[in-house]
């Protein structure tokens, strides 16, 4: 599951002693208030506490104690399910993992006119994204809010619009210690290279919605050519193949590096440092089959997924948790939220509104939805092989010796393992 909103080691720690903290919370608290705890990242607990003032100041007949935790979403089932029971009441995820939590009994579905007022104002696709099937019955099972896809950002004072059109461009204008990062060992953003050829995955459910079977087309001879592209991309020294967030942002604070692959969460500490000469763009296109006869440029297709609020199926307050849901997704909370995060909103009228159409990221998430796979019935065995495919790229470019076909088999044998024989 994926992805993007990280949190630091110091508050993942935190989080797990919360639910201790959170009892806690009641001290002093009215005994006749509805109690609701909300799980979101550390970086949303600003605004968050926000919204939860608001809507207590926007129902006043009732008394609300709620109560605010950390929790980094892209953990946010396995959190969640290793104590469903007394997990948050209203929690926020990323929708590739609907299918776990809802196979772990951890959401409640959206019904009546609640729901035809969710679907009447967010796009289409985030409420596809929200949406599963179970027994030939599709049910919405979370509130989206925004998308989740990454794209290019650059400094402009080095780099044209027509350069950052391809890698090749970017990566011309890299001189000295200048460099372009990409993450190359996580397989959130990797995937984007095989996607951009038509490659993919298919994934078969039980009834239960576990995975009984997956395929993946990474390793035919398309895939050997994909890896060779990204191959050659690790080796050239005007990459910085080993990026991860700290060290993209490191490196647009210090100048060494002038463009990235990144999401919007980076965005408040990028601008920052790059001040007038921030910029960003859809991501480039690579060059596939280079010095064949089947050269071409290969436009990268990454992930779009949605993030969601869900609610508990266990809340012992279900009600009232959707009624905080849907305020914290409202359109108002959209725009807030945008102007808080960066966060573009799924609300189409909240998309509608000036700033954030005249926006730089929200022009650039904009322009990459067109050029995106939805982020929807992913195995969850992706990720660790294609980073383990990364790694070994990286391990290759500093000792000289990678076998493309030997780890492209690997990683893709590793994606399809699956647990059919267990449920047979």
């Amino acid at each position: 599951m994926k992805k993007t909103w990280k949190i630091a080691c110091g508050a993942l720690a935190v989080c797990w002693v919360l639910p201790l903290a959170a009892c806690s919370c009641m001290n002093g608290a009215d005994p006749n208030a509805i109690k609701l705890t909300v799980w979101v990242s550390e970086a949303d607990r600003p605004f968050a506490t926000q919204v939860a003032n608001d809507f207590k100041a926007a129902n006043p007949d009732k008394k609300y104690h709620i109560v605010i935790d950390i929790q980094g979403e892209n953990e946010m089932a396995t959190r969640v399910l290793n104590d469903v029971e007394n997990a948050a009441d209203i929690y926020s995820y990323p929708n590739d993992q609907l299918s776990k939590l809802l196979n772990g009994d951890a959401l409640a579905q959206i019904a009546g006119e609640r729901l035809e007022r969710v679907k009447a104002a967010n796009s289409e696709e985030s409420i596809a994204s929200a949406t599963i099937t179970r027994g030939g019955q599709a049910g919405v099972y979370g509130m989206p809010y925004t998308d989740n896809t990454f794209f290019l950002y650059y400094n402009k004072s080095l780099l044209t619009e027509t350069d950052v059109q391809s890698i090749d461009g970017i990566l011309s204008k890299c001189e000295g210690n200048k460099k372009f990062a990409f993450p190359m060992t996580d397989g959130w953003y990797t995937s984007s290279f095989y996607f951009g050829k038509g490659l993919g995955y298919e994934v078969s459910y039980n009834e239960s919605l576990a995975e009984t079977n997956i395929v993946c087309d990474f390793d035919n001879p398309t895939g050997e050519k994909v890896t060779q592209a990204m191959w050659e991309l690790v080796k050239d020294n005007r990459m910085k193949a080993d990026a991860d967030d700290s060290k993209i942002t490191a490196g647009f604070h210090d100048g060494t590096v002038i463009a990235a692959v990144s999401g919007i969460w980076n965005r408040t500490t990028i601008e920052k440092y790059l001040g007038d000469n921030f910029a960003a763009a859809k991501l480039p296109t690579y060059t596939y089959g280079k010095g064949t006869s089947e050269a071409a440029q290969v436009q990268l297709v990454p992930f779009a997924g949605y993030k969601l609020l869900g609610v508990n199926n266990y809340s012992k307050n279900k009600t009232d948790a959707m009624d905080f849901a849907e305020f914290y997704t409202n359109k108002e909370n959209q725009i807030k939220h945008f102007k808080a995060r960066g966060f573009v909103p799924t609300d189409e009228s909240a998309r509608a509104d000036e700033e954030i159409k005249s926006d730089v990221c929200a022009r650039a998430i904009t322009s990459q939805l067109g050029f995106a796979k939805t982020q929807k019935d992913v195995p969850t065995t992706l990720w660790v092989p294609l980073q383990g495919l990364g790694s070994a790229m990286i391990t290759g470019a500093q000792s000289g010796n990678f076998d493309l076909k030997a780890q492209l088999k690997a990683c893709v044998d590793a994606i399809e393992t699956t647990t059919q024989s267990k449920t047979e």
